[in-house]
């Protein structure tokens, strides 16, 4: 009988933890595992990416308020959520005010932390060989899952935020095995957590060159794109939520120095969340008409086909799906030196890292577009490197000893 896998993930957004997810479903040989994915809420763009060899559970109504607004759980009447995450957000603030400071990178646990006596155990669904926690659901695999094995995976890079060490660390101790993404992020969750190194691995993004050429390829002749037929005005793409991680505000700046030297260009995002507040900055500074916000797409990638660079201007990332999946469209990227960068973009070689200010940004942006040797140069390393790792789901079948 093949070994049986369940995957916890909240919903599948359009984001960098989402594509990684598809990667290693993709990933998987069903000839080996039996594969059961639990998405809490049946939302997102990437829904629509999940392989038909993986099974989809029903969605469980409990679970499918825990991350919604709060008065669509009152109006759900699932009450011991609501009193959960208010109880778990009370602590969390308390804890703030006693170490005075304002950083909210662990609300989430507190949340769940709140909240998990009132959640349903999902052991109806059976005993798994391996239990996943994909995208940080705190306790649900350890505490309401029947399986040999649990396991959870971290995507975020902890030298960014403030956790309460003796609180979290109970939870992450309940794991058999906990997932780094890369060597940086490994290395950060072990100044955290310095006990449980016995229990880290590192399994890199999983991304299919195959499947990202060929997402690309799908939909080219309804992009949102303005293209000059002259070719004189270059394409600039960025994709991700908007919010503090991936510091898009600095787009309007950027584009004003940009704009100032002469440069012909437009800065399309794609990605959900609210930038009323970014579109305000470009009025005022004039630079409105240099970007685009699209929203959310279903599928991003001929938007990344379509550019000339693709600029990740983040102040932090764990490792960014979305450079690696330009890298495999042999897209020249700049990015901004953030901790865990050198983990996949080699300067001058497959991509251009600069400082995190606007203006080494717009610096940067400009230095390359005006050098086409470099363009080429790094367009031929693109062309000449694999970037695939499908292999790294050999790694899950170790723990499985198969």
């Amino acid at each position: 009988m093949k070994p049986r896998i369940l995957i916890l993930m909240h919903y599948m957004e359009l984001g960098g933890a989402e594509r990684a997810l598809i990667g290693l479903l993709e990933a998987f040989d069903v000839s080996k595992v039996s594969v059961d994915l639990f998405v809490y809420r049946h939302t997102g763009a990437f829904m629509s990416f999940i392989p038909n060899k993986v099974n989809l559970l029903p969605e469980n109504p409990v679970y499918a308020v825990v991350e919604s607004p709060m008065k669509e759980v009152l109006l759900r009447k699932k009450w011991g959520i609501f009193w959960g995450r208010l109880i778990g957000k009370l602590r969390y603030s308390w804890y703030l005010y006693k170490k005075k400071i304002q950083n909210e990178g662990s609300a989430s646990h507190y949340a769940f932390d709140g909240m998990i006596s009132f959640l349903p155990s999902l052991r109806y669904l059976g005993h798994y060989n391996l239990a996943i926690s994909f995208l940080d659901p705190p306790h649900v695999v350890q505490d309401k899952v029947d399986a040999d094995i649990k396991l959870e995976w971290v995507h975020t890079d902890f030298s960014t935020v403030n956790m309460d060490v003796a609180k979290t660390i109970k939870r992450w101790e309940k794991n058999d095995y906990i997932v780094s993404i890369s060597s940086s992020v490994t290395e950060q969750f072990l100044k955290t957590y310095p006990t449980l190194q016995n229990k880290i691995i590192e399994i890199h993004n999983i991304l299919s060159p195959k499947f990202v050429r060929g997402q690309a390829s799908a939909g080219m002749e309804n992009l949102e794109i303005k293209f000059n037929g002259t070719k004189k005005e270059y394409i600039l793409v960025s994709v991700g939520r908007i919010c503090y991680q991936k510091n898009f505000e600095c787009i309007p700046s950027v584009c004003r120095i940009l704009k100032d030297r002469g440069l012909k260009f437009h800065w399309y995002v794609i990605g959900p969340g609210n930038h009323d507040y970014i579109d305000k900055m470009g009025e005022n500074m004039e630079t409105i008409d240099c970007f685009d916000f699209l929203g959310p797409k279903n599928n991003p990638y001929p938007y990344i086909s379509a550019c000339d660079l693709y600029i990740q201007p983040s102040r932090y990332e764990g490792h960014s799906v979305t450079v690696r999946e330009a890298q495999i469209l042999y897209k020249p990227v700049v990015v901004t030196n953030y901790a865990t960068v050198q983990n996949q973009v080699k300067n001058g070689e497959d991509g251009v890292i600069c400082g995190m200010n606007n203006e080494e940004i717009a610096e940067a942006i400009i230095e390359l577009l005006k050098n086409e040797k470099k363009i080429d140069h790094i367009k031929e390393y693109l062309q000449s490197h694999d970037y695939g790792n499908e292999s790294e789901v050999d790694k899950i079948y170790e723990i499985l000893g198969i």
